[in-house]
């Protein structure tokens, strides 16, 4: 038993060097980079175009978060979660998945019209690369004006030093992205703060019941936490939320 044991090893140890020595004979293929000068302008515009592109890739994430109503939606999220007490619960992976997928029911429409007017013709070839980055702009740049306060707009244009314009067409993108940050920032702290007054006033309530009767020993998060994770069911807090912010975003 044992020398059978034995030479199948040996018939199996011998074929497998045979085999690593034909594998060692198999050509290894190589993978080269050649640079060449380019033939014609048009060539160079086409790669500056395509190192353009593969740009504003990379910085999707950045522009998604910063240029669409994902700031306002997350930060009261975040608010609501605190004000609960509730700790993890939702995992914040669940708070910024209902935060960006909130935001593109939101964002639709534009990305929708910024895709018709300017996306779409130019990868058809019927407009320039310039013409087709205003047009697809112009929504977005819209969406931007309806929702931010004048006066973040004209805060941003005196530290730019640029002329005051005269149309909403006049005031330069750079100058309105950080007017529009600054402006979601505002109004999500304020509609956080606003939502959460009431769990301010259940926390006090409850504090101050329990000193009152002697249960010192007691801590308030105790009874407060599920008094407030009842009211928050009992008036439908999910949909009321999510609700509200939808139509704070509405053109």
């Amino acid at each position: 038993m044992w020398k059978g044991v034995l030479i199948a090893a040996f018939i199996l140890f011998t074929g497998g060097i045979g085999f690593a020595q034909d594998a060692g004979q198999i050509p290894i293929p190589t993978i080269a980079f050649d640079i060449q000068p380019a033939q014609s302008p048009q060539e160079v515009a086409t790669s500056l175009q395509v190192l353009f592109l593969i740009t504003i890739i990379s910085l999707a994430p950045t522009l998604l978060i910063l240029l669409t109503s994902f700031i306002r939606i997350y930060i009261v999220l975040s608010f609501v979660s605190r004000g609960l007490a509730t700790q993890t619960i939702p995992p914040n992976q669940v708070i910024v998945g209902l935060a960006l997928f909130i935001s593109l029911f939101t964002m639709y429409p534009v990305f929708s019209k910024s895709y018709d007017q300017g996306i779409k013709p130019y990868l058809d070839g019927k407009i320039s690369l310039d013409a087709g980055y205003s047009k697809a702009v112009e929504p977005i740049r819209e969406f931007m004006f309806h929702v931010t306060a004048p006066k973040y707009i004209f805060r941003f244009v005196q530290l730019a030093g640029v002329e005051r314009p005269a149309t909403p067409a006049d005031v330069p993108t750079h100058v309105l992205i950080p007017a529009f940050i600054l402006n979601e920032l505002t109004i999500s702290f304020y509609m956080g703060m606003l939502l959460l007054i009431p769990f301010t006033v259940i926390d006090i309530v409850v504090a101050s019941t329990l000193m009152s009767m002697g249960m010192m020993m007691l801590p308030p998060i105790m009874i407060s936490f599920p008094l407030k994770i009842l009211l928050f069911v009992v008036v439908d807090g999910w949909n009321l939320l999510v609700e509200k912010l939808v139509l704070s975003f509405r053109l």
